[in-house]
């Protein structure tokens, strides 16, 4: 079996070569090299093929191997300075101190750093990971194969070597596939090649293909079947596919999200601050102090403390949890980047059928042209949908119910089917060909109205076949608009005798129909969808209706869940008038239009598109296949579990129930996301911000350095500790109620407002320490240093407190538990350090309880400058977070 695996190729050039000899070959000869039938594998020889050669995936993201990643966490700037410091000091104070003076505690303390930061960041990102894989785990994606000569849906991952699998409308192809039989197949090829336009598949090849694209008998992972229904055989699959070779050779990046770039933005400025900033802060100590070994290591603690290295955890873990967070209310994200959009989604745009309906659609009525009852309408219908091998959707399945609750399955035993004629979005119809007993034939048609008058050149009318005239067209158009006032949506019903003796049947043959009745659908309002349009409306999103049903339809469900918005006129806006609309009147419409009708899957995203040109973060919600363009257009694609795989695999969100309440409370998770990402981003950059020109002042100024390079490493790991519950942190109410957008110039203002708040205070402390408290000599430095330590570790830590929150903290705004418990916890271990064991070993001393006094005066007053300064900054932007 294992030889089976080495028919692929081992590179680019030798699957190329694989697939176009596969192409070439006779499907007989594959059935044999493969060992299977066209009938496909039985269940048992399916389970030992899987066993054997695993599971139909393609490797990603190597380098998340456990072993590997555990290393890595203990390589990042913090690390990687305190590994030098501690050398440094093995050497100094261990291995060439004088004898007996020997001092292993500086050495021993910075190692339990290391090994605590290090397994810390292991945890969290292995956590964010972990959550991620299984979250994707939860959406379900499937295939149709033969096994024991039936169609049964499994798992894509269990798709195996030689399978025959069945392709319909909508479905990914599971691997890389030999096209056996198919009719009207057109495949999507824009994953490999780029190339919008479907291509149209064959069982063989028209000319010589000259590469494994150009192999019309082939289609690939990773593209999806636009139209038509085909069985294929699986020639490779996992990493041995087409696709599967382009990954080993290219790591594709995603591109970034404006917020993600606007974080970049923001830690490139800092490190590039502290690359300018640390050289000054060396070279100064080293003159000012003549022991340069000393400076160097300050310098490079100084270094760490400035460098934003808790950023990517505190992203990570705060996105990880928010996906959590989603799951349990059955929002599954399949892209951790996308939680943060989802939050910044200011317009929503969504499909009718299943978000603002029950999705249970039920076959109401059955009517002639006169809008009578007629079984025999319900005949037709049922015939076009059982006989069908596309994908069944929900008016397919409930003609079919109430036929069989109508104990009429014998229609479907009497005949048997010559061909079918896809539906394509395009035609927006689809027909069987059938024949009966005596070798009589039928064609019937069903699709939209509009679409089917076009093609009958006859109508059923009261008894006698006549000729399609434009009065009877009005009368058949006046019918079907009742029923659609009524919220029913209207299939048209046609059928003709004079069907041609062959076995292959276009679109061509679907004309001269004679129109013989209607199938009216009713799918009524959910009962929750007004609640929760009225909530997103509430929160700022603003939903806009796109749908391919008819204008009637939509128009009286829209009206009854209240999506028209006030003080907007109350119209629909249909495809073919966006067509002739100049680039103004486009504009225009989607600013004051709510419904959208009759659209084509092209003209969803053309509208998807402008909102986002008029400065809109967008969300697009939809479950077919025509919803596949808009949900990659859209910043965040929503779809649900039952929707078809192409809507899935192009989503960032999949919903496992569909229902705008789930959104309403993805949207709210996505705006506590981003606000606690962005509390810390501002926390840090204002913070450190400060601190470069507090160390700088000092430096200049005092006669020895203004802390110990161990003290530093110390307090930043601590503060560290601190700000990991920030993702844990709740929201004011006022920030949950609007759309937040990454605003860079909002950070630029914070900085300016905070930085030299968090300077002045640090350089009170300085002033104290040295004029008040007389530590002014080198033989004092231990407790300057101590009481700086002391200051700036309480103050950074509690800063979160007032950061966090536009409001007056701890009396009108309180954090969570989790971040509470850890900053007070960060704060009492701090005043613990200079009396505990770890105080020698830090270089610090005992401080007395006047200082005490002192640290709670400067807190005070740190605390009332910055909510004088919230007010200032309220004031004039009115915003804070």
């Amino acid at each position: 079996m294992k030889k089976r695996k080495a028919q692929g190729a081992e590179s680019r050039a030798g699957i190329d070569r694989y697939i176009v000899g596969i192409s070439a070959a006779e499907i007989s000869e594959l059935f044999e090299r493969l060992g299977t039938t066209p009938q496909g594998y039985t269940s048992e020889k399916a389970e030992e093929l899987l066993d054997d050669l695993g599971k139909n995936v393609i490797d990603e993201d190597k380098a998340e191997n456990p072993l590997k990643a555990f290393l890595l966490a203990f390589f990042n700037p913090f690390s990687v300075v305190l590994m030098i410091v501690a050398a440094a000091s093995f050497l100094t104070e261990v291995l060439f101190a004088p004898a007996g003076q020997a001092s292993w505690a500086t050495v021993i303390i910075i190692l339990c750093m290391i090994i605590i930061s290090g397994v810390l960041k292991f945890s969290q990102e292995s956590k964010s990971r972990g959550a991620a894989q299984k979250l994707k785990q939860m959406v379900n994606s499937t295939a149709a194969v033969f096994r024991d000569g039936k169609i049964v849906e499994i798992p894509m991952s269990d798709i195996v070597l030689g399978d025959i699998v069945h392709l319909s409308s909508g479905d990914m192809i599971p691997a890389d596939v030999r096209v056996i039989s198919c009719k009207d197949l057109f495949i999507s090829q824009a994953a490999l090649t780029g190339e919008s336009e479907p291509v149209e598949k064959f069982p063989e090849n028209k000319t010589e293909p000259s590469s494994a694209l150009d192999c019309r008998n082939i289609a690939f992972t990773g593209t999806n079947v636009v139209s038509g229904a085909a069985r294929a055989l699986v020639v490779a699959a996992g990493n041995e596919t087409y696709f599967g070779h382009i990954a080993k050779e290219v790591s594709e990046t995603a591109k970034a999200t404006g917020f993600e770039r606007g974080v970049d933005d923001v830690s490139k400025l800092l490190l590039r601050l502290m690359l300018v900033m640390v050289p000054i802060i060396f070279v100064v100590n080293g003159i000012v102090k003549s022991d340069w070994l000393g400076a160097f290591f300050f310098a490079l603690s100084v270094a760490v403390g400035l460098t934003p290295e808790l950023l990517p955890m505190i992203m990570t873990s705060t996105l990880a949890r928010g996906a959590l967070v989603m799951s349990k209310q059955k929002t599954i994200v399949k892209d951790l980047s996308s939680i943060q959009t989802f939050g910044a989604m200011d317009v929503l745009c969504t499909d009718k059928t299943g978000t603002l309906t029950e999705d249970k659609i039920v076959l109401e009525m059955y009517l002639d042209i006169h809008g009578s009852d007629d079984l025999r309408i319900l005949k037709h219908a049922y015939l076009n949908s059982y006989f069908q091998t596309g994908v069944k959707n929900l008016m397919d399945i409930a003609i079919i119910e109430r036929a069989h609750r109508d104990g009429q399955e014998e229609w479907g035993r009497i005949y048997t089917k010559v061909d079918e004629i896809p539906f394509d979005f395009n035609r927006r119809r689809m027909s069987v060909v059938l024949e009966d007993a005596t070798k009589k034939r039928q064609l019937i048609t069903k699709g939209a109205v509009e679409e089917m008058v076009k093609i009958c050149g006859y109508v059923d009318y009261k008894g006698e076949i006549l000729p399609m005239t434009d009065e009877l067209k009005r009368e058949v158009f006046a019918v079907t608009n009742r029923l659609n006032e009524k919220g029913l949506r209207v299939l048209a019903i046609a059928q003709k005798n004079s069907v041609r003796d062959i076995y292959s049947f276009g679109v061509a043959d679907e004309s001269d129909m004679v129109l013989i009745g209607f199938a009216g659908f009713l799918d009524p309002p959910k009962k929750s969808a007004q609640a929760a349009i009225s909530a997103l409306k509430s929160h700022g999103v603003r939903i806009i209706v796109l749908t391919g049903d008819n204008e009637k339809v939509a128009e009286t469900v829209c009206a009854q869940v209240g999506i028209f918005t006030e003080g907007l006129p109350k119209k629909c806006v249909l495809g073919h008038q966006l067509d002739k609309m100049s680039e103004d009147e486009l504009k225009r419409a989607i600013r004051e239009v709510s419904v959208f009708a009759k659209l084509a899957p092209s003209q969803k995203s053309k509208l998807v598109a402008l909102l986002q040109e008029e400065g809109h973060t967008v969300g697009y919600m939809g479950d077919g296949i025509n919803d596949a363009p808009a949900l990659n257009r859209a910043d965040v694609g929503i779809s649900v579990d039952s929707g078809v795989d192409i809507a899935k695999e192009s989503a960032d969100i999949i919903l496992l129930e569909k229902d705008l309440m789930v959104l309403e409370k993805g949207v709210m998770e996505g705006r506590r996301t981003f606000g606690n990402i962005v509390k810390y981003i501002k926390m840090a950059a204002s913070s450190n911000f400060g601190n470069m020109f507090s160390v700088l002042i000092a430096s200049l100024s005092l006669p020895f350095l203004p802390m110990r390079p161990i003290q530093i490493l110390t307090q930043n790991m601590l503060y560290d500790f601190s700000q990991t519950m920030i993702p844990l942190d709740k929201m004011d109410d006022e920030y949950m109620a609007a759309p937040r957008k990454w605003d860079a110039k909002s950070i630029q203002r914070f900085v300016f407002y905070m930085g030299p708040v968090s300077s002045f205070f640090d350089l009170l402390t300085f002033l104290a320490l040295y004029f008040v408290f007389g530590f002014n000599t080198p033989e004092l430095s231990s407790s300057f240093q101590t009481g700086w330590f002391l200051v700036g570790l309480i103050s950074q830590t509690l800063i979160v407190h007032l950061i966090r929150t536009a409001k007056i903290p701890f009396i009108e705004s309180r954090a969570s538990k989790p971040l509470l418990a850890s900053t007070l916890v960060i704060s009492v271990i701090g005043l613990l350090l200079p009396y505990s064991p770890l105080g020698p070993g830090l270089e610090m001393t005992a401080i007395t309880p006047v200082f005490m006094i002192f640290i709670a005066l400067v807190l005070a007053l740190y605390a009332a400058a910055v909510q004088g300064i919230k007010k200032v900054y309220l004031k004039k932007y009115d915003s804070w977070i």
